[in-house]
C-alpha cells in the first residue's frame, strides 16, 4: 500500500506544480483536447511517451501496446487512430519503437510466454521478411536493435495502409506518418527516415527507409 500512497502523493505534488505555474490550466484542459500528435508506442515502462518529448497534458494522444504493433484486426488501435484522425484532427502520427525491446527480443528468439506469443507473430513476420539483412549482422545486440527499427518501419507502412489514413489523404486532410526509435541507453529519439504524407509516396518512403537500414550495417 505504501507504493500506491507514493503515487497519489506524487500526483498531488505534480498537480500543484502545474497550478502554481498556470492556475487555469486544468479548467481549460477539462473543456477540450486538441492534440497535434498521435503517438503509437510500446507498453514498456521505460518508454513513457509524453515524458520523452516533454509535452503537457492535452498535447499528445497516445496508444501503446507490446512492441508497438499496428495490425488491421486490432480494433483497439484502429479506434484510437480513427478518433485521433477524424475527430481530433491530429497532424502527425508517430510510430515509436525502442532499442532492446523485450517483445521484439522474444519474437527473435522464438521464446514462449503464453498468449502474447500469438501477438508477437507479427514481429516474426518482419523478422522473416528481412532475414537476409538481419543475418548479415554478427553482433546479437545490434541485430536486435535493427529488428526493432525494421519493425517500426513496417508499422508505419501498416498505418499508412489503413482505410483511416487513406481516407484522410483522399479528402485532402493534412496528415503525416513518421517512424522513430528511442535509445534506452542514451534517452534520445531518432528519426528512422520514413515519413509519409500521401498515398502515392507510401511505397517509396518504405523502400528508402529499408535501404537506409541496410546501408548502415
Amino acid at each position: 500500500m505504501k507504493e500506491l500512497k507514493r503515487l497519489l502523493d506524487q500526483n498531488r505534488a505534480w498537480a500543484e506544480n502545474i497550478k502554481a505555474n498556470d492556475p487555469e490550466f486544468f479548467q481549460a484542459l477539462a473543456k477540450q483536447q486538441s492534440p497535434a500528435f498521435l503517438w503509437i508506442g510500446c507498453s514498456d515502462s521505460r518508454v513513457p511517451a509524453t515524458q520523452l518529448v516533454d509535452t503537457l497534458p492535452g498535447e499528445m494522444f497516445v496508444h501503446r501496446n507490446v512492441a508497438n504493433i499496428v495490425v488491421h484486426t486490432d480494433f483497439n488501435c484502429l479506434s484510437v487512430m480513427q478518433y485521433a484522425v477524424e475527430v481530433l484532427k491530429v497532424d502527425h502520427i508517430i510510430v515509436c519503437g525502442h532499442h532492446r525491446c523485450g517483445g521484439v527480443k522474444a519474437a527473435m528468439e522464438n521464446s514462449q510466454f503464453g498468449l502474447i506469443d500469438n501477438w508477437l507473430r507479427h514481429v516474426q513476420d518482419v523478422l522473416h521478411q528481412h532475414e537476409e539483412l538481419l543475418s548479415a549482422i554478427e553482433d546479437a545486440g545490434e541485430r536486435l536493435d535493427r529488428l526493432c527499427e525494421l519493425n517500426v518501419i513496417e508499422q508505419v507502412l501498416n498505418v499508412g495502409r489503413t482505410t483511416i489514413v487513406q481516407n484522410a489523404w483522399q479528402r485532402g486532410q493534412e496528415l503525416a506518418v513518421h517512424g522513430w526509435i528511442y535509445g534506452l541507453q542514451d534517452g534520445l529519439l531518432r528519426d528512422l527516415g520514413v515519413s509519409i504524407d500521401n498515398a502515392e509516396g507510401l511505397a517509396a518512403a518504405y523502400d528508402g527507409a529499408i535501404k537506409m537500414r541496410g546501408h548502415s550495417l
